[in-house]
C-alpha cells in the first residue's frame, strides 16, 4: 500500500497527488507510467508519471477524473493508502542528444509533458514549451514549465489567457520564426496530437507523441490500446508509449478511443448520483 502524502486539486476535474514510493522513484524516469488499484477490488489504471524526487522518496501523479476509478482515487485524502501502486513501466522517453526542442502539452497531457521538459532542461537543451488549454480556469502547472523552459507560450481556446489560439498556431510561428528544433514533442489529446505532426511533417522535424491516451490495462492483454504505427501494430503500453508521430495512424486511434465515451460518462453519473444519495 502507497501513502498519499500531498494531495492538491488543480481544477475542477484535475488532481494532484505525491506519494510515498521511494523504489519506484529510484527507477523513474519521463515517459514511464504507474498501474494503481485505489481499493482492493477496483480497478487497474495506468497513470504516467508526472514528477519523481529520487531523495525523497515520492513520486507524483496528476489524473483528470473521468471514470469510476479515478473518481475513487480522488476521494483518498492526504494520510490515505492506495491499494496497489506499482511501476515504472513503459519505455522511457529518449532525451539524449537534443540540443533544441519545442514540448507541445495539450490539457491534462501538460502533466506528461512536464518531466520531459524538465529532464530535457537538466541535460542543457534549449526549450521552448507551449500549452494549451480550453481557457483560464483549465490551466495547470504554468509555474513549473516556467522553470524548466527557456521560452513558455500558453495558449486558450477562448482568449481568455495567455494568447488565444491553438497550439499548431504558436509551434508554426516559432518554426517560421527560424527556430530549428531538433525534435518536436507532443503530448496530449489524439486529435492536437494529429495535427501537430501533420504541421511538422510539412517542415521535416521529427516528431514524437505519447499514445498514453489510449491505454488502459498497462500490460498490453487487453488490447485496447492497439495502434499502428507505420503499417505495424503496436501497443502503447509495451511498445510505447512513445512513437513516431509521423508514422501513427491517428484516426484509427480516436475512432477506438470514442467507445469508451459513453461508460465514462454512465460511471460519472452514478458516482455523482451516489455522493447525492449519502448526503456529501
Amino acid at each position: 500500500m502507497t501513502k498519499i502524502l500531498v494531495k492538491q486539486k488543480l481544477n475542477n476535474s484535475v488532481t494532484k497527488m505525491v506519494v510515498e514510493a521511494p523504489l519506484i522513484a529510484k527507477k523513474a524516469e519521463p515517459g514511464q507510467f504507474i498501474i494503481f488499484r485505489a481499493t482492493e477490488d477496483g480497478e487497474r489504471v495506468p497513470l504516467t508519471i508526472a514528477d519523481y524526487d529520487r531523495e525523497k522518496g515520492t513520486v507524483t501523479i496528476i489524473f483528470q477524473i473521468v471514470g469510476q476509478a479515478t473518481t475513487e482515487l480522488n476521494s483518498l485524502s492526504e494520510g490515505d493508502y492506495i491499494h496497489d501502486f506499482v511501476g515504472p513501466l513503459g519505455t522511457p522517453s529518449k532525451t539524449e542528444g537534443i540540443k533544441k526542442v519545442a514540448v507541445v502539452g495539450g490539457g491534462v497531457g501538460c502533466a506528461i509533458a512536464y518531466p520531459v521538459a524538465k529532464k530535457l532542461s537538466e541535460q542543457g537543451a534549449e526549450v521552448h514549451a507551449i500549452a494549451g488549454f480550453r481557457n483560464k480556469e483549465l490551466v495547470i502547472l504554468e509555474d513549473e514549465f516556467k522553470n524548466v523552459s527557456d521560452k513558455l507560450f500558453i495558449m486558450t481556446d477562448d482568449g481568455s489567457y495567455g494568447t488565444k489560439g491553438l497550439v499548431t498556431n504558436a509551434l508554426k510561428e516559432l518554426i517560421e520564426q527560424g527556430n530549428n528544433y531538433d525534435e518536436v514533442i507532443a503530448i496530449g489529446p489524439l486529435v492536437m496530437m494529429k495535427f501537430v505532426c501533420q504541421l511538422t511533417k510539412e517542415y521535416g522535424i521529427k516528431t514524437t507523441v505519447s499514445m498514453n491516451p489510449i491505454m488502459i490495462d498497462g500490460t498490453g492483454m487487453c488490447g485496447g490500446c492497439r495502434l499502428t504505427v507505420g503499417g505495424e501494430t503496436k501497443f502503447a503500453c509495451v511498445d510505447g508509449p512513445d512513437f513516431d508521430g509521423h508514422l501513427v495512424d491517428f484516426d484509427e486511434a480516436m475512432k477506438r478511443g470514442s467507445i469508451y465515451k459513453e461508460n465514462e460518462a454512465k460511471h460519472r453519473e452514478e458516482s455523482c448520483n451516489l455522493y447525492k444519495k449519502e448526503g456529501k
